[in-house]
């Protein structure tokens, strides 16, 4: 049996496009019509983005199909981090639980199910962090779900216990950094994780999900992954506000089978056949791959002759 369904939170900027789908695909998810959505709608950086973000706001002001819908604007900027990190907090500290969505991610009509089953049934086992509903596509998939210790920042799920234990300042970081044990074990999870880190500690990024990261590994907790994606995301296109590349590596398959029943297990730890497949796109030779392939795809676009008329 599923207890009250966790509410939704939906971070949006500028990206009234994505923000539609986003919505609509929520929209047709089963326990949309339970769910309290909460949205967090952040100012304009700069004055060239303001009616962008105003005409989003409008929009918010127009959404239905939910139990209720909350909505926050900010009067200044205050950045994807801490508009997640704030925002999160406000509504975990009194529904204990969320589920988290950014603007340019677009559910299968069973997202929410998943979430929240898998949110009722790893609530109380510890080792747990967090629920994904984006995975890689997996091959040859025996199970529903599969374990690793990374989280995902693409459509997310936690109970307060996990989130108000972080420590986003990351105040034992410069002792940690010094053992190269540390960070090679830290890398576990994918080559790029250290690096990261040091970039979000010497200002080069500003990112809450390497903090997220960081805290889960420091706790040996894991993420609980669907084997068949729960979420796509729709925001690497060229008016994404960090990511656009023409050959996405994050490519996956989405979730279509209408299925509302899985079976989860109470067996945490990594299995190596999931393991590999996982580790793989954040392995440095795909990096490098798919580096080649969008400099060479942008390399070519700069080079092709724009169409006159005669082309149209």
């Amino acid at each position: 049996m599923m207890n009250y369904p966790a509410p939704i939170v939906l971070f949006t900027y500028k990206r009234l496009d994505t923000l539609r789908q986003c919505v609509a695909a929520l929209q047709q998810n089963y326990l949309a019509g339970d769910s309290e959505l909460f949205i967090f709608s952040d100012a304009a950086k700069r004055e060239s983005e303001k009616i962008e973000v105003e005409s989003v706001r409008n929009e918010l002001k127009l959404i239905r199909g939910f139990k209720k819908v909350t909505i926050y604007e900010t009067p200044y900027n205050k950045g994807l981090a801490n508009s997640i990190i704030d925002g999160v907090t406000q509504v975990i500290n009194t529904y204990k639980k969320v589920i988290v969505l950014e603007d340019d991610l677009v559910a299968s009509g069973n997202f929410l199910c998943f979430m929240n089953k898998a949110l009722d049934y790893y609530e109380y086992i510890e080792k747990v962090f967090s629920i994904s509903g984006y995975t890689i596509p997996i091959d040859n998939a025996k199970d529903d779900v599969y374990f690793t210790r990374r989280s995902s920042s693409w459509g997310w799920a936690t109970w307060k216990d996990r989130w108000e234990k972080v420590d986003w300042e990351l105040n034992d970081y410069i002792q940690w950094n010094k053992s190269p044990v540390n960070r090679k074990s830290f890398n576990k999870m994918g080559s790029d994780m250290s690096k990261m880190l040091k970039d979000q500690m010497t200002g080069k990024i500003d990112s809450w999900a390497i903090r997220w990261c960081y805290n889960q590994f420091l706790r040996h907790q894991y993420t609980v992954y669907p084997t068949l994606s729960k979420i796509i995301n729709i925001g690497t296109d060229a008016n994404a506000t960090h990511t656009y590349d023409k050959f996405n590596r994050w490519a996956t398959i989405l979730d279509v089978s209408n299925k509302t029943d899985f079976i989860f297990n109470n067996d945490i730890k990594l299995e190596q056949h999931y393991l590999t497949q996982f580790l793989k796109q954040f392995s440095v030779n795909s990096r490098i791959k798919y580096k080649i392939l969008n400099f060479y795809s942008k390399l070519f676009k700069s080079s092709t002759p724009k169409a006159g008329a005669e082309d149209i």
